[in-house]
């Protein structure tokens, strides 16, 4: 069995085809025990086809999946045993209560009556369900669900935890309860949990490394300062800037800098995408032209940055077209941030 910082998920060049289309390219990864690990990409990109190849649902047409030495392939029964799987839209029994369906699956599991009974209090409580745990899950909301799930996926008491949009269509509050639940079932109970997502925001905050997916392939992975660092040596400064008065002259201002590269608007400001620092020049300008700047903020840490960027890199490259490139970029990178 793995050591916590050992290797227990495991992919080496697993592709999936479908006809002509690739769903999954060649991926290799490494997934260490304890570690949250986010999947990240636009919908479409290969990550559900990725989780289901290690779930042992979906065979490969190349490459190979372990989790923890078993084959996911070859020993789907095997996988089943130590990996939970918590899908994106949870399904329970609606006229059983939550304590009943947590019954249900620990019989479905083999396990004896006490220590079905036994699991289900403390789970119940572990996710905060105690006090509707005898209510109809017909009754309940999706975020209760989702915390439900949780439990639901725990009974077994598996190494590792797969969660497909875990955060989608949960309240402000109940998505804060569910990232502290998952971040204690990874730091306090040593599980690894891989988590599939679009919703950037969210996910970022409690991931301790992620995996950028676009088109069925992996174009980076790391903790997010690790990306940022590797963005930066790249030699692009991006900045949001504002002024008053916003006018047709200030943006002409922007353009005209030297080093700039790009202006695009975002809201009420402008992004300046430049080949170097701008901010001196800029601020220079701006009192010798009567503007009042009003944001000044240098951009490179943040997630939804560095997918820009690691996209930016791959149509460069002529690996994307120019028009759905920047449809699928703006409805992935800011999902969730409402």
């Amino acid at each position: 069995m793995a050591e916590r910082g050992d290797v227990i998920i495991r992919t080496e060049g697993l592709t999936k085809r479908y006809g002509e289309k690739t769903a999954v390219a060649d991926l290799s990864l490494e997934i260490r025990k304890g570690e949250i690990f986010g999947l990240l990409g636009p919908n479409g990109a290969g990550k559900t086809t990725t989780t289901l190849m290690l779930l042992g649902l979906s065979e490969p047409s190349s490459g190979q999946a372990f989790i923890d030495g078993t084959d996911c392939t070859r020993d789907a029964i095997g996988v089943k045993r130590i990996t939970g799987y918590l899908p994106d839209n949870v399904g329970f029994y609606p006229d059983m209560t939550g304590r009943e369906n947590l019954r249900f699956t620990g019989r479905l599991n083999g396990l004896s009556e006490e220590l079905i009974e036994q699991r289900s209090t403390e789970l119940l409580e572990k996710v905060g369900m105690t006090e509707a745990a005898d209510k109809k899950t017909g009754t309940y909301s999706r975020g209760m669900k989702q915390r439900l799930g949780i439990a639901d996926v725990l009974m077994k008491d598996p190494q590792v935890i797969i969660m497909d949009e875990p955060t989608l269509g949960i309240d402000p509050e109940g998505m804060r309860e569910l990232m502290l639940l998952i971040r204690r079932l990874s730091e306090e109970e040593g599980r690894t949990i891989l988590i599939s997502s679009h919703q950037l925001y969210q996910i970022q905050q409690i991931c301790d490394r992620v995996g950028l997916f676009v088109d069925g392939r992996l174009i980076a992975c790391g903790t997010i300062n690790e990306l940022a660092r590797e963005i930066a040596a790249d030699g692009v400064n991006v900045l949001e800037v504002s002024a008053w008065p916003d006018n047709v002259g200030f943006r002409r201002m922007l353009e005209n800098l030297q080093g700039v590269l790009e202006v695009t608007r975002e809201n009420d400001y402008y992004v300046i995408r430049s080949d170097r620092d701008v901010r001196r020049q800029l601020q220079d300008l701006a009192v010798e032209k009567d503007y009042l700047m009003t944001r000044l903020r240098q951009r490179g840490g943040d997630l939804d940055e560095i997918y820009r960027r690691y996209f930016e890199k791959e149509e460069k490259a002529g690996q994307k077209d120019g028009n759905g490139f920047k449809g699928k970029l703006k409805r992935f990178a800011f999902a969730g941030r409402e």
